[in-house]
C-alpha cells in the first residue's frame, strides 16, 4: 500500500513538471522571431506588388500576399544614415543629430564641395549612432534574443561604432561604407573588414542572405532577431551578366524608352526601363526569397515576423538616374512624396490577414516600439521617444481601405543640399495635409494627398490658415528636438557682392 501510494506521488510530481514545462515551452513558442529587411534606395514603385510593371519581384510580392502592405509608410529621412539611425533609436534623425548621410559635408569642409557657394551653409551633424542610445538590437538582446546583422551599416566612421558594438552579436558586412565599394563592388573581392570575401564570382545579395540563413539555421530552436540590410540597390549602378541581359530584351520587347523631366534643375526619369538597376532589384528579391524558403524549410516561418522597407525613396534626379517614383514626385535626397515614402510590409503569421493592405501613415522610427510590443517585452519610452507603436494596425480585419490608427503628426528635417537637388527643409505631415518649408528661400509649400499625391498643386496662397497652423506645430517640434539648422553661407554673400560689382 505505501508503494502505491509512493507510485501515485511520483507520478503527480512528474504530471506537474511535465505541465509546468508544457507551459513554458508553450510560452517560448508564442514568442516570435524577428527578420527585419531592409533595402537601400529601393523606390515605392519599385516592386510588382507596389505598381512596377518593368521590374520583376516574385518574392517581395509573395511577402505582400501573405502578409500586410502599407501605402503610407515613411522614411524619417530622404537619404539613408538618418533614416537607419531613426529605426535603430526610435528618434527622429533631427534629435539624435544624424541628419545627413555620414560622410556629407559638415559647415567647416563644405568649402571642398560643389554646394560650397550655395546660399546656405549646412547644419553640422553627428556623423556617428551615439552608443549612450540604446538601440532596439540591445533592447532585444537584454530580452533574450540572439542578435545578427548582416550587410550596410553606415552609422560609424570607426570600428566602436559598428553593428557589434550597437548590440548585435554577430557583423557580417557593417562598417564605415555606405554602398559596395571594394575592388569588386557587388561582387567578390569585396574589400568589406567584416565579411571575407567568397568563391570567385560570388554576388553581395546572395551572400548577405546566406550569411543570414546560416545564422537563422543555427539558431533556429531559440529566440532569434536577424536584420538583413542590404546594399541593394544604391550606386555603383551593377547587375549580373545574365539579369542586365534579360531587361535589356523586356526593354526592346516592350518598346520602352527613356523619359525625362525636370524636378529644379535637375532631369527627373519618368519611366522605369533601367536594364542594370532592373537587374539588381530582381537579385535583391531572389535573396529575399532564399530567406524565405530557408524559414519555411525549417518549419519556422509560422512563428517569424518580417518586415522590409526602403531607407529613403528611389534615385531619379542623379547618379545614372536609374529609376522613376512616379506618380511621386522626386526621389532620393528630396522632401517630397519621392524622397519618403516607402515600401513597406510586415508579415505575422496569425495576425496580419495574407494580402491586406492598410493606408495607415506610420513612419521609421515606430519599428521600435512596435517591435518590443510583438515581442512581449517592455517598451523603452524614454528612448523610443518618436516611435508609436502600428500593432494595433496589424491586427486590423480590413483587407483594404481606411485605417482608424491616428499616430498624430509626423515630422521631417533635412537641414542640407542633397546629392541629387534637394535643398535644405523641414516638413510635417498631419492627416491628409503636408507642409514643406524651404530655408533657402523661406517658401512653403502646401499639399493635400488625399487629392494630390504627386504634390503639383502648391495650396500655400488659398489655404492660409491651414499653413499657419502646420508652420506653428512645425516650428514647435523644431525647438523641442533642439533641431541644427543651416547658415547664411559667407562665401556666397561675397560671390553675389563681386557679381553686383
Amino acid at each position: 500500500m505505501e508503494n502505491s501510494n509512493l507510485l501515485l506521488f511520483i507520478s503527480f510530481v512528474c504530471w506537474l513538471t511535465a505541465c509546468n514545462s508544457s507551459d513554458k515551452n508553450t510560452e517560448t513558442a508564442a514568442q516570435p522571431n524577428f527578420v527585419f529587411i531592409l533595402a537601400d534606395d529601393l523606390g515605392w514603385t519599385d516592386l510588382g506588388c507596389y505598381g512596377s510593371t518593368f521590374y520583376e519581384t516574385p518574392n517581395l510580392d509573395r511577402l505582400a500576399a501573405t502578409g500586410m502592405k502599407f501605402t503610407q509608410g515613411y522614411a524619417a529621412c530622404p537619404v539613408c544614415s538618418p533614416t537607419r539611425a531613426s529605426i535603430m533609436t526610435g528618434k527622429y534623425p533631427a534629435r539624435t543629430e544624424n541628419t545627413d548621410w555620414f560622410g556629407a559635408p559638415q559647415p567647416d569642409s563644405v568649402q571642398n564641395h560643389w554646394t560650397r557657394n550655395k546660399p546656405l551653409l549646412p547644419a553640422a551633424y553627428k556623423e556617428y549612432l551615439d552608443l549612450d542610445e540604446k538601440t532596439l538590437a540591445e533592447a532585444m538582446k537584454e530580452g533574450g534574443y540572439h542578435t545578427f546583422f548582416a550587410g550596410k551599416w553606415h552609422l560609424g566612421p570607426t570600428e566602436e561604432y559598428w553593428p557589434e558594438h550597437q548590440g548585435f552579436d554577430v557583423n557580417k558586412g557593417g562598417w564605415s561604407r555606405g554602398g559596395p565599394y571594394g575592388p569588386g563592388k557587388y561582387f567578390v573581392p569585396y574589400g568589406n573588414p567584416r565579411l571575407e570575401d567568397g568563391p570567385e564570382g560570388e554576388h553581395l545579395p546572395h551572400r548577405l542572405a546566406s550569411e543570414t540563413n546560416q545564422f537563422i539555421e543555427e539558431h533556429q530552436s531559440e529566440l532569434f532577431f536577424a536584420y538583413l540590410s542590404f546594399y541593394s540597390v544604391h550606386t555603383p549602378l551593377m547587375a549580373r551578366e545574365d539579369l542586365e541581359a534579360k531587361y535589356q530584351q523586356k526593354k526592346e520587347a516592350l518598346g520602352l524608352e527613356d523619359q525625362w523631366g525636370t524636378e529644379g534643375e535637375r532631369e527627373v526619369r519618368l519611366v522605369q526601363c533601367h536594364p542594370v538597376y532592373a537587374g539588381m532589384v530582381e537579385a535583391m528579391d531572389q535573396a529575399v526569397g532564399k530567406v524565405l524558403n530557408k524559414l519555411e524549410e525549417l518549419g519556422l516561418a509560422e512563428n517569424t515576423i518580417i518586415f522590409f522597407m526602403s531607407d529613403n525613396g528611389g534615385l531619379s534626379t542623379s547618379e545614372g538616374h536609374p529609376t522613376s517614383n512616379l506618380p511621386l514626385r522626386g526621389g532620393k535626397g528630396w522632401l517630397y512624396e519621392g524622397g519618403i515614402r516607402e515600401p513597406w510590409m510586415v508579415r505575422w503569421p496569425g495576425v496580419t490577414a495574407p494580402g491586406s493592405t492598410t493606408d495607415a501613415p506610420v513612419v521609421s522610427t515606430d519599428f521600435y516600439p512596435t517591435i518590443l510590443e510583438m515581442a512581449g517585452l517592455p517598451l523603452q519610452k524614454e528612448q523610443h521617444q518618436d516611435g508609436v507603436s502600428f500593432v494595433s494596425v496589424l491586427k486590423e480585419e480590413q483587407t483594404a481601405g481606411a485605417s482608424s490608427f491616428d499616430r498624430g503628426a509626423m515630422y521631417w528635417h533635412y537641414p542640407h543640399y542633397g546629392n541629387q537637388g534637394g535643398s535644405p527643409g523641414s516638413a510635417i505631415r498631419e492627416g491628409r495635409w503636408k507642409l514643406i518649408y524651404w530655408y533657402e528661400d523661406e517658401r512653403t509649400e502646401l499639399y493635400d494627398l488625399s487629392k494630390d499625391v504627386e504634390e503639383k498643386n502648391n495650396l500655400a496662397a488659398s489655404e492660409p490658415a491651414k499653413v499657419q497652423a502646420l508652420q506653428e506645430k512645425l516650428d514647435a517640434w523644431l525647438e523641442g528636438v533642439n533641431a541644427k539648422m543651416p547658415a547664411p553661407n559667407p562665401a556666397h554673400e561675397e560671390e553675389s557682392e563681386n557679381t553686383a560689382d
